[in-house]
């Protein structure tokens, strides 16, 4: 065979601790000691991107694991306990959540079984696209995580989708923590019945069995021992299209969610701090002045008389100033449409897609046939349609007090603008002049409504007025308020408050007038979060351990060498839904790299088995014309391929440009058909194998090999 040949060399200034090559073997994503995630090209090793350590995501990467299709690379973070989807084109987050424990392993794969159910499910459009109208891109001068939703491209969201194929997400932690992700973004799964800390895990093609390893250390004092574990997930197997259509619609709405959660972070972006210059010069004017006079009578003077005692002057011309009052009456207008438009297109588009597809869901949990087993749950779905109809109602009360600001605040700033000028002797254009009987009552209005002053407030907020009312449903915070609605007088209002039966009606959503924007989308996810959770505790207890066995002990003297794949290595052949699991153990100084074969199916005992496959002064006669005896040590080992296995080896005397040898193995010359129908029994504590049968396990030789 053939020499390996070595194309090239890179030095990298951090120790590289993770490493993942994409399913296309393209690029190669690496995880530093830095925390820094970076993205290279194979061809010459170029860097795509680099993705520095953040400390909202996470600076301690553990784990790495491309999608199927290649777009989407996913790590975890130790330190926050979160998992980032990240954009392969690049270095952003499309979508983050946390977990309970910190991740060890991360496994994603696709599944390939076929049905005629599935194959017409694949090929069938989305009925969504339509009956609802496109998502809106999110505009790129907002927020940096926005730009994900480029003007030339607003579908990019659906990056998050991907393939209408089932793909999943398994991740492995410490203590026994298992969770299994549909597409990346929907927990089906959470699995139970598992020791230790995960060392690897593999989720067969079919769904049908979950193969585990980990590392378990009962106290400080004993030996850790890796165990293997092969757990039933046949509930999802046997409902694969139901599982299918539930994951792929929790998926859209998963989506959505992080859709509105940015229209409503570049929504607040848009609202700028400068709009709350008003309420704190007020609040300065009100501690310094002499007078016993209110704000509101100085304001009310001014307009009724046109004159302002000297106080209410030097607020106007020397604090606030004139170029200063143009400027913010510009800033409050600005923004207020801004915000305005993105309520209209992004937030209201994307909550009535939300109750689309929370709908459809309600009627695929009524069909209880085929999907109460899978722990889909009607009066939960109720429950989060409820949650959007009230996120959906606030926003309109958000639009309803952008329309009244924007007008208020146009006449106010119009006749104070005027004032100010005729205090400084300036000229007044005509038509600013002008000014009618009914402008002077909506200021009046205007003032009477707005600069009242406030005590209880200046002790909540530290302010004495809330002349800025839109501001207050973009905060974060549970307080109520601070200048909610005015609802006395409103007929409908009215009319609920006499009609018990009415007021009660589950037709009607729920309405928080003290509450901000804010609480109510918590408030939404929140219940959506619950109502997404019951499937996965359903389907999680279904999964059921099937076979529970000691891989070996870890022995505190053996070489601990860093490896960037760490052994026992598991490989889920997708040909024959087999499972291998490579491990290595130390037997007199003689390293043999041992394969265990299960099959995914737990009813069937055929093709199980242990073998051994020992290094010894076979490979080095192979390699050269020498008969000096020469043994070697596995230092790694990885599948190359569905039927070969990769290793790296060690002379055990060493020399001179012969310390290491890369073999291949093919399974088929370990695995004879003789072996078929074997069981076996494994001694850890004895280090061997031993079949039931008379004949002892045998030590395969390599048939070929490729040196370094």
């Amino acid at each position: 065979m053939p020499a390996f040949r070595q194309v090239g060399e890179k030095q990298l200034p951090q120790e590289v601790v993770f490493m993942s090559w994409s399913p296309k073997r393209d690029l190669i994503a690496l995880a530093n000691r830095a925390g820094e995630v970076l993205l290279h090209r194979l061809a010459n090793f170029q860097r795509v991107w680099s993705l520095p350590p953040n400390e909202n995501t996470g600076k301690e990467v553990t784990a790495l694991a491309w999608r199927p299709d290649g777009k989407i690379l996913a790590f975890g973070l130790a330190d926050t306990k979160r998992i980032i989807l990240c954009d392969v084109e690049k270095p952003e987050s499309l979508h983050s959540f946390s977990v309970d424990l910190s991740i060890t392993y991360m496994h994603w794969m696709e599944v390939t079984e076929e049905s005629s159910v599935l194959t017409s499910f694949y090929n069938a459009e989305d009925e969504s696209n339509h009956l609802l109208p496109k998502l809106p891109a999110l505009p790129k001068n907002y927020s940096t995580t926005a730009k994900i939703f480029s003007e030339e491209k607003s579908d990019e969201i659906m990056k998050l989708l991907g393939d209408v194929r089932l793909n999943a997400l398994v991740l492995g932690g410490s203590s026994g923590f298992i969770e299994i992700y549909a597409y990346g973004m929907f927990k089906i799964a959470t699995v139970n019945g598992v020791a230790g800390s995960c060392r690897g895990l593999c989720l067969s093609s079919d769904l049908k069995s979950l193969s585990v390893i980990t590392e378990l250390q009962s106290s400080s004092d004993s030996e850790a021992e890796m165990m293997y574990f092969q757990l039933d997930t046949s509930l999802l197997s046997s409902y694969l299209p139901e599982v299918t259509r539930m994951a792929r619609k929790f998926t859209h709405i998963s989506t959505l969610l992080q859709y509105i959660k940015l229209s409503l972070t570049c929504m607040c972006e848009a609202w700028e701090e400068i709009l709350m210059q008003m309420d704190s010069r007020l609040t300065k004017f009100v501690q310094e002045k002499n007078t016993t006079t209110s704000v509101q009578d100085e304001f009310m003077q001014l307009l009724l008389w046109g004159k302002a005692s000297l106080e209410l002057q030097a607020l106007l011309m020397n604090q606030l100033t004139v170029k200063g009052l143009k400027k913010l009456g510009q800033s409050i207008e600005s923004s207020y449409s801004s915000i305005q438009k993105l309520v209209i297109s992004h937030l209201q588009s994307g909550s009535e897609a939300l109750l689309y597809h929370l709908s459809e869901l309600k009627g695929m949990a009524l069909w209880k046939q085929k999907y109460e087993s899978l722990g889909l749950d009607a009066s939960g779905i109720d429950e989060a349609i409820t949650a959007v109809g009230s996120f959906i109602l606030k926003a309109n009360e958000l639009l309803q007090v952008i329309d009244s600001s924007m007008k208020n605040f146009k006449a106010f700033f119009r006749w104070l603008y005027v004032a100010m000028l005729r205090m400084s002797e300036d000229h007044v254009l005509p038509e600013l002049n002008k000014m009618t009987q009914k402008d002077i009552t909506f200021v009046a209005d205007f003032l009477t409504e707005h600069f009242n002053e406030a005590p209880e407030l200046y002790n909540r907020k530290g302010k004495y007025f809330n002349v800025e009312r839109v501001g207050q449903y973009l905060k974060d915070e549970d307080d109520d308020l601070v200048s909610p609605p005015n609802t006395e007088g409103n007929q409908w209002f009215n009319f609920l408050k006499d009609s018990t039966h009415l007021k009660e009606s589950p037709l009607l959503f729920p309405y928080y007038p003290e509450k901000s924007l804010h609480f109510v989308k918590r408030q939404m996810e929140g219940i959506i979060d619950q109502c997404l959770q019951k499937p996965a505790d359903v389907i999680g207890k279904s999964v059921h351990q099937a076979v529970c066995m000691s891989l070996y002990k870890i022995s505190q003297s053996e070489d601990s060498t860093p490896q960037l794949f760490k052994l026992p290595f598991l490989w889920n052949d997708k040909t024959s839904n087999l499972h291998y699991v490579l491990f290595t153990m130390l037997e007199n100084s003689i390293s043999k790299i041992h394969i265990l074969r299960r099959h995914t199916d737990t009813s069937r005992s055929v093709s199980n088995g242990i073998l051994a496959v020992e290094f010894g002064n076979f490979l080095n006669n192979s390699i050269n014309e020498s008969s000096d005896s020469r043994c070697y040590s596995c230092l790694d080992a990885h599948f190359y391929d569905d039927e070969t296995i990769t290793v790296v080896l060690k002379e055990s005397v060493q020399q001179e440009g012969k310390e290491r040898v890369l073999a291949q193995l093919p399974l088929s010359s370990v695995y004879m058909d003789e072996d078929q129908d074997r069981k076996f029994i494994w001694d850890s504590m004895e280090r061997k194998c031993k079949h039931q049968l008379k004949t002892p396990c045998r030590i395969r030789n390599l048939p070929f090999f490729r040196r370094c």
